[in-house]
């Protein structure tokens, strides 16, 4: 009898479809599953987009670089997860709602859950949403364009984040 060993998928890379919807934010995820119920996975969203409209503008702009690891309670790229990352940003707000911009610094910790519907053995649907708080250092301005500073500070802060319906090609 002649037995052979299995190679059990370990790595996947991902872009949430929602992301585009914000604005256009192009984004990407790396992901390896090193343990059976643990994935780690570094990750990156990019906005270098401004809107403009006759004399007013908006933008979404931002980078955000973040890791962290997910916990599957049943199999890894298939099912329910929880997740914890690191996550910093650079960003430029503004001009959506009024024309005061607020541009700065976030730095913090995120917290997800979601679950992995696999479409095909090496193709998944995503969904998560989550929370994620730190601290941010940010200036706020009258509009996009003046540069009259209106105020500056830092102040801790907790937002939703993750709000995905993610493609994961797994490999």
């Amino acid at each position: 009898m002649v037995c052979q060993s299995g190679s059990a998928q370990q790595w996947a890379v991902s872009t949430n479809l929602l992301g585009y919807a914000d604005l256009g934010t192009l984004n990407a995820e790396v992901t390896y599953a090193p343990a059976q119920h643990w994935s780690v996975d570094v990750g990156v969203k990019y906005n270098p987009f401004t809107f403009k409209n006759g004399e007013s503008q908006f933008q979404q702009r931002h980078q955000t670089w973040y890791a962290g690891v997910r916990w599957w309670p049943w199999h890894i790229f298939s099912g329910w997860w929880l997740a914890g990352k690191a996550q910093y940003q650079e960003y430029n707000f503004g001009g959506i709602l009024s024309q005061e911009t607020e541009e700065g610094d976030k730095v913090g910790f995120g917290l997800t859950a979601g679950y992995s519907y696999m479409l095909h053995p090496n193709l998944n649907l995503e969904f998560g949403i989550g929370l994620w708080g730190g601290y941010k250092w940010y200036s706020v301005y009258a509009c996009p364009k003046c540069g009259m500073t209106l105020e500056t500070g830092s102040k801790a802060f907790i937002l939703p984040n993750d709000l995905m319906i993610s493609l994961t090609y797994v490999f």
